[in-house]
């Protein structure tokens, strides 16, 4: 069985958790901070970053999200998260390129900085000026999520795809972190209550990281 290093509030490791729990395959979660540095981790990604992927049985070690989710793509068949032809694919791969880079940077990251690894590393409080930047970008995200949504079926496409999961990830550790201004975009709203709805994120909004809470509506599908 595969073995997922990660931790709570990793973006990327929730994606890779959201393909793997769509498509069925079975993992064992191994808790991470990757802020440690642990000569154990650094042995299996000098990077030091999560998520990485350890099948034990056979020795095999994946690395960066990325890389880790076309090989699920390339190896499980059941229900494709990168479904279409050339171009639908391309359109997919690009979307979850701009969650993992643009929206990471612009909110999740700061977010994730500011309100979790400073009190949990830093012991220290977050600097109210990032927050603000970073509340602010995430209205001009969301104004494009809204755009999506409203004009497609699912984030990529008419499927629901690796876009979406992607897309999900990110704002569940935004919307955890008490990041998100949902007010004045229903279409997201709309959406990422529906992402809520199913099992495979309903598993990753049950957990909890040390020292920082989520607000109240976090969990719920209706909020």
């Amino acid at each position: 069985m595969w073995q997922l290093y990660q931790f709570p509030l990793c973006p990327f490791s929730r994606k890779v958790r959201l393909q793997m729990e769509e498509k069925g395959i079975a993992y064992d979660l191994v808790r991470e901070s990757p802020w440690l540095r642990r000569d154990e981790f650094l042995d299996l990604n000098p990077v030091g970053q999560t998520p990485v992927m350890v099948d034990p049985a056979t020795g095999t070690t994946l690395i960066h999200s990325c890389a880790i989710s076309e090989y699920i793509e390339e190896t499980v068949e059941p229900v494709p998260m990168i479904p279409g032809n050339a171009a639908a694919r391309a359109e997919i791969r690009r979307l979850v390129a701009y969650f993992d880079e643009k929206f990471y940077s612009d909110v999740v990251g700061p977010l994730l900085y500011e309100r979790a690894l400073k009190r949990i590393v830093h012991r220290a409080p977050p600097d109210a000026g990032v927050l603000r930047q970073a509340m602010k970008a995430v209205n001009d995200h969301l104004d494009y999520i809204d755009y999506l949504v409203g004009s497609r079926r699912w984030i990529g496409g008419q499927l629901i795809s690796l876009a979406d999961l992607a897309c999900a990830a990110h704002i569940s550790v935004a919307d955890y972190l008490g990041g998100i201004d949902w007010r004045g975009h229903d279409e997201t709203r709309q959406w990422y209550s529906g992402m809520k709805s199913r099992r495979s994120l309903r598993v990753i909004l049950s957990e909890r990281m040390e020292l920082v809470g989520p607000p109240e509506h976090y969990e719920k599908p209706d909020f």
